[in-house]
């Protein structure tokens, strides 16, 4: 998954003024205790972080 496609999909379900808010303050024990922008920076793929994002805020499965 693209980064971009990732931030999309982040606004679609989140909006997108919440989305970047959400990614920067959100701590998921899922990702080893970081956000998401940190998961990100640690080299995390994002189609992984993406899944975690869906499991942990319950992602319809049409979103995902």
């Amino acid at each position: 998954m693209r980064l971009t496609v990732f931030w999309q999909r982040m606004a679609e379900h989140f909006g997108s003024g919440y989305a970047d808010t959400f990614a920067r303050d959100h701590v998921m024990t899922e990702l080893g205790g970081l956000t998401v922008h940190e998961a990100l920076d640690a080299g995390w793929e994002a189609k992984d972080v993406w899944r975690v994002v869906c499991t942990v805020m319950n992602v319809p499965g049409e979103r995902r």
